[in-house]
């Protein structure tokens, strides 16, 4: 079976030059706002977009690299830059997270006066841009990890914008200041939390780790229920990108015509691609009692 795929890109250009225009405006009127109002959360948030807006460039750029042909020197092609991209924004994302908390704790210990209704005001500018903005990259998120870290900078800078403002009318009208670092922290916790999903999942793409949701003992039960089938060893499982699942295995069968054989190992290539959306199997078909069936390797 063939193992050529296309793969569409999952978001239009024009969808994330949107993206990053209304990003880098509310960036933007955040510094100012937040100058003037002297609210470090709402400082933090117009990090976040202006994160978000440097994170999307770098999906957009992935997801072109990755659109590239294979070459005679790239025979995977460059599907990896979207891993790589996920990883960057991901790690972006610790780094903003690790600065808020330090920021938020320096508040805490000298609280600043803040005008209220210019934080409340401004963040509720930011909540309707960061809203449309999830919009528009929430379809392609679903399924690639690259733009998932994209949509977490537009989706966690939405729930922040929410919590700036309840903050702001809270300082507005109760004169709680240290509702602002206090909404740092809460902010800072959830995008730690998860950015780190998404880089240890990038990087187990890059350690060659077994993609969630497919057991390699699964995978060898289904191979030596398959008629034919004596044994099999020498098995690895990864991904070269997400979604993209490869395999490779020694499979032994009796001894047999080699049109015999052939038939067998595109029965196998069909299972494996149908119940564990494995596109890229190497298999190679050894005669039981074979040197390197008798040899003692995984």
């Amino acid at each position: 079976m063939g193992h050529e795929h296309h793969h569409e890109m999952p978001e239009s250009g024009g969808r994330l030059a949107i993206v990053v225009g209304l990003n880098l405006l509310i960036t933007v009127a955040e510094v100012i706002g937040g100058l003037v109002s002297g609210s470090l959360s709402l400082l933090s948030d117009a990090l976040h977009n202006f994160s978000d807006a440097v994170a999307v460039i770098i999906a957009w750029i992935a997801m072109r690299l990755n659109a590239r042909p294979r070459t005679a020197s790239h025979t995977f092609g460059l599907k990896r830059a979207e891993v790589l991209a996920a990883v960057v924004n991901a790690g972006a994302l610790v780094a903003i997270s690790v600065y808020l908390f330090v920021e938020a704790w320096q508040r805490f210990q000298d609280p600043q006066p803040i005008a209220g209704m210019v934080m409340t005001t401004v963040a509720g500018i930011g909540l309707a841009a960061n809203v449309l903005g999830t919009w528009l990259l929430h379809r392609g998120s679903k399924t690639n990890m690259n733009l998932r870290a994209a949509y977490l900078h537009l989706f966690s800078d939405a729930i922040s914008s929410i919590g700036v403002i309840l903050g702001g009318l809270a300082i507005t009208f109760y004169g709680i200041t240290w509702i602002d670092p206090l909404l740092t922290v809460l902010i800072g916790v959830y995008v730690l939390k998860e950015s780190l999903h998404i880089l240890w999942r990038a990087l187990g793409v890059f350690m060659l780790a077994a993609p969630p949701g497919v057991s390699l003992d699964e995978v060898r039960a289904a191979l030596l229920a398959m008629p034919g089938v004596t044994g099999v060893h020498h098995m690895h499982l990864w991904e070269v990108a997400e979604h993209d699942i490869h395999f490779e295995a020694h499979v032994q069968v009796e001894d047999r015509l080699l049109s015999e054989v052939t038939a067998l190992r595109e029965a196998i290539e069909r299972m494996l691609d149908e119940r564990f959306g494995i596109h890229h199997p190497t298999l190679q078909m050894e005669a039981s009692g074979s040197a390197c069936a008798t040899a003692d390797l995984p």
